[in-house]
């Protein structure tokens, strides 16, 4: 689920759940019922995404349009990255994911060319892609992936501001991070200075993931996220609570949200 906020004139925010399909496209036979030919196949990949466009300032425009064709393009890419490597291979897997938000970036960029906008082009891309039992994430910028389970709230990926990176060099207290006037300065971005990091990790049906935009971070505490998880009724449900949260903090910026488990197959 997607917001404007309660300030922003235009949301930038982009999310996608999908899932990954192998299945045949009959496109010439004599057969009398090519149709039967056409079953939806199995599942084989579940992927979620949130991307938060880069605005507010010169090229805002293009930046918008740009985050969501990068939402596009890398659908694109993730498909066929996943069949092109070798599931068994998880270093060529890894490195396929890091080469397709490589080539979305180069998308962003020519597309901010074509344009005439040079400057702002650029969105975070937060990627959770979930092969079961794996679970791949790809980070750039500051939108997060989190993990809840057994009532813990854990960020799975770490946010490229200059803020953490500040922190991480040991020149900022971890503490005065989200205070900071660097807090939301991205240090890598599709379509800016990109440095895509790729992860991995096992699945459990016991799990919540949740993806999420700063717009929701910037208003809503990490125990207040993990609170409505905990009593959640369903991810409708959770996406609206946690979205009213961060209009009753203030909505200063557009808010998304992406709640997902894994749920085992009847019978």
């Amino acid at each position: 689920m997607t917001h404007l906020g309660l300030v922003r004139k235009e949301n930038q925010d982009h999310f996608l759940v999908a899932t990954l399909h192998k299945t045949a496209r009959v496109r010439a036979t004599s057969l009398p019922n090519p149709e039967v030919l056409e079953l939806p196949s199995q599942r084989i990949a579940s992927f979620a995404m949130v991307a938060d466009g880069v605005g507010g300032h010169a090229g805002g425009g293009t930046a918008s349009r740009a985050a969501l064709e990068a939402v596009a393009s890398y659908v694109t890419h993730a498909m066929n990255c996943f069949y092109t490597a070798n599931e068994a291979d998880d270093g060529a897997f890894l490195a396929a994911l890091k080469d397709a938000a490589l080539e979305s970036h180069q998308a962003v960029v020519a597309e901010a060319q074509s344009s005439g906008e040079t400057q702002g082009a650029a969105t975070t891309l937060t990627l959770g892609l979930f092969v079961w039992p794996r679970m791949y994430i790809l980070q750039v910028g500051d939108s997060r992936f989190y993990r809840y389970k057994d009532g813990l709230l854990t960020q799975l990926t770490r946010d490229q501001t200059v803020a953490q990176d500040m922190v991480d060099s040991g020149l900022l207290p971890a503490e005065k991070a989200q205070r900071s006037p660097f807090a939301h300065v991205l240090s890598s971005s599709i379509g800016g200075r990109t440095q895509p990091v790729v992860t991995q990790g096992e699945m459990s049906f016991t799990e919540i993931y949740l993806l999420c935009t700063d717009g929701l971070t910037k208003h809503v505490t990490e125990a207040q996220i993990a609170e409505r998880l905990r009593t959640m009724t369903g991810s409708d449900q959770a996406c609206r609570t946690l979205i009213d949260d961060a209009l009753k903090g203030g909505g200063t910026d557009n808010v998304t949200v992406v709640v997902l488990r894994a749920v085992r197959k009847e019978g």
